[in-house]
Protein backbone atom coordinates (compact mmCIF):
# COMPACT_ATOMS: atom_id res chain seq x y z
CA UNK A 1 0.00 0.00 0.00
CA UNK A 2 1.03 3.64 -0.32
CA UNK A 3 1.03 4.04 3.48
CA UNK A 4 3.40 1.09 3.83
CA UNK A 5 5.89 2.70 1.43
CA UNK A 6 5.48 6.14 3.02
CA UNK A 7 6.35 5.03 6.56
CA UNK A 8 9.53 3.09 5.70
CA UNK A 9 12.53 4.70 7.39
CA UNK A 10 13.15 6.66 10.57
CA UNK A 11 10.90 9.26 12.15
CA UNK A 12 11.61 11.67 15.02
CA UNK A 13 8.98 12.47 17.63
CA UNK A 14 7.62 15.99 17.36
CA UNK A 15 4.97 15.66 20.09
CA UNK A 16 3.07 13.12 22.20
CA UNK A 17 -0.17 14.33 23.67
CA UNK A 18 -2.85 12.48 25.57
CA UNK A 19 -6.26 13.92 26.24
CA UNK A 20 -9.56 13.05 27.87
CA UNK A 21 -12.15 11.29 25.73
CA UNK A 22 -13.97 14.59 25.19
CA UNK A 23 -10.76 16.22 23.91
CA UNK A 24 -10.10 18.27 27.04
CA UNK A 25 -7.28 18.00 29.60
CA UNK A 26 -4.27 17.74 27.28
CA UNK A 27 -1.29 16.09 28.96
CA UNK A 28 2.20 15.11 27.88
CA UNK A 29 2.98 11.59 29.21
CA UNK A 30 6.77 12.01 28.99
CA UNK A 31 6.87 15.81 29.05
CA UNK A 32 6.44 18.62 26.51
CA UNK A 33 9.92 17.91 25.17
CA UNK A 34 9.78 14.10 24.96
CA UNK A 35 12.26 12.66 22.46
CA UNK A 36 11.72 9.60 20.34
CA UNK A 37 12.44 7.65 17.20
CA UNK A 38 10.20 5.17 15.43
CA UNK A 39 11.59 3.11 12.57
CA UNK A 40 9.93 0.91 9.98
CA UNK A 41 12.14 -1.41 7.93
CA UNK A 42 11.46 -2.58 4.37
CA UNK A 43 11.37 -6.21 5.57
CA UNK A 44 8.44 -5.52 7.92
CA UNK A 45 9.83 -4.68 11.36
CA UNK A 46 9.33 -1.64 13.54
CA UNK A 47 10.93 -0.23 16.67
CA UNK A 48 9.73 2.68 18.80
CA UNK A 49 11.71 4.41 21.54
CA UNK A 50 10.42 7.44 23.45
CA UNK A 51 12.01 9.06 26.49
CA UNK A 52 11.80 11.92 28.88
CA UNK A 53 15.02 13.87 28.13
CA UNK A 54 15.65 14.94 31.72
CA UNK A 55 16.16 11.46 33.18
CA UNK A 56 18.82 11.47 35.89
CA UNK A 57 22.05 9.55 35.21
CA UNK A 58 22.81 6.57 37.45
CA UNK A 59 25.29 7.12 40.27
CA UNK A 60 27.17 3.98 39.19
CA UNK A 61 28.13 3.28 35.57
CA UNK A 62 27.56 -0.47 35.95
CA UNK A 63 24.74 -1.66 33.69
CA UNK A 64 23.57 -4.42 36.05
CA UNK A 65 24.45 -2.86 39.40
CA UNK A 66 22.21 0.21 39.31
CA UNK A 67 20.10 1.00 42.36
CA UNK A 68 16.50 -0.30 42.14
CA UNK A 69 15.13 3.24 42.57
CA UNK A 70 17.37 4.49 39.76
CA UNK A 71 16.17 1.69 37.50
CA UNK A 72 12.52 2.39 38.34
CA UNK A 73 12.97 6.09 37.68
CA UNK A 74 14.74 5.47 34.36
CA UNK A 75 12.05 3.03 33.21
CA UNK A 76 9.29 5.41 34.30
CA UNK A 77 10.62 7.97 31.84
CA UNK A 78 11.00 5.59 28.91
CA UNK A 79 8.78 3.69 26.49
CA UNK A 80 10.07 1.12 24.02
CA UNK A 81 8.76 -1.77 21.96
CA UNK A 82 9.44 -3.54 18.68
CA UNK A 83 8.39 -6.35 16.39
CA UNK A 84 6.86 -6.98 12.98
CA UNK A 85 4.29 -4.57 11.55
CA UNK A 86 1.51 -4.77 9.01
CA UNK A 87 -0.50 -2.04 7.30
CA UNK A 88 -4.18 -2.48 6.49
CA UNK A 89 -6.11 -0.81 3.67
CA UNK A 90 -8.05 1.32 6.17
CA UNK A 91 -4.90 3.19 7.29
CA UNK A 92 -4.27 1.22 10.47
CA UNK A 93 -0.76 0.08 11.30
CA UNK A 94 -0.56 -3.05 13.47
CA UNK A 95 2.56 -3.29 15.63
CA UNK A 96 2.95 -6.97 16.60
CA UNK A 97 4.92 -6.63 19.83
CA UNK A 98 7.78 -9.08 20.40
CA UNK A 99 9.91 -6.94 22.75
CA UNK A 100 8.64 -4.26 25.12
CA UNK A 101 9.52 -2.33 28.23
CA UNK A 102 5.92 -3.10 29.25
CA UNK A 103 5.74 -6.89 29.78
CA UNK A 104 1.94 -6.88 29.27
CA UNK A 105 2.38 -5.76 25.65
CA UNK A 106 4.62 -8.71 24.68
CA UNK A 107 2.78 -11.07 22.34
CA UNK A 108 0.01 -8.54 21.70
CA UNK A 109 -0.73 -6.08 18.93
CA UNK A 110 -0.79 -2.30 19.21
CA UNK A 111 -3.05 -0.79 16.54
CA UNK A 112 -2.37 2.76 15.38
CA UNK A 113 -4.57 4.85 13.12
CA UNK A 114 -2.21 6.69 10.77
CA UNK A 115 -2.38 10.02 8.99
CA UNK A 116 0.49 10.57 6.58
CA UNK A 117 1.31 13.72 4.65
CA UNK A 118 3.88 16.47 4.20
CA UNK A 119 6.78 14.61 5.79
CA UNK A 120 4.76 13.86 8.91
CA UNK A 121 3.25 10.71 10.36
CA UNK A 122 0.50 11.06 12.97
CA UNK A 123 -0.26 7.93 14.97
CA UNK A 124 -3.15 7.47 17.39
CA UNK A 125 -4.27 4.33 19.22
CA UNK A 126 -7.50 3.08 17.63
CA UNK A 127 -8.96 2.53 21.12
CA UNK A 128 -8.44 4.71 24.21
CA UNK A 129 -5.48 3.72 26.40
CA UNK A 130 -5.28 3.81 30.19
CA UNK A 131 -2.95 6.57 31.38
CA UNK A 132 -2.80 7.32 35.11
CA UNK A 133 -5.88 5.17 35.63
CA UNK A 134 -8.10 6.96 33.11
CA UNK A 135 -9.08 6.04 29.53
CA UNK A 136 -7.50 8.62 27.25
CA UNK A 137 -6.88 9.22 23.57
CA UNK A 138 -3.41 10.01 22.31
CA UNK A 139 -1.74 11.61 19.33
CA UNK A 140 1.91 11.15 18.43
CA UNK A 141 3.27 13.39 15.69
CA UNK A 142 6.41 12.13 13.96
CA UNK A 143 8.53 13.95 11.36
CA UNK A 144 11.33 12.90 9.04
CA UNK A 145 14.86 13.55 10.34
Amino acid sequence: TDLHDYIIGAWYLQSWESFALDGSDVQYPLGHDARGIIMYTPDGYMSAQIMRPDRRPFDVGDLVDADKDELASAAGGYMAYSGPFTVSDDGVIAHHVELSLLPNWIGGTQYRAAEAADGRLILSPVQPVIISGQPRNARLVWRRP
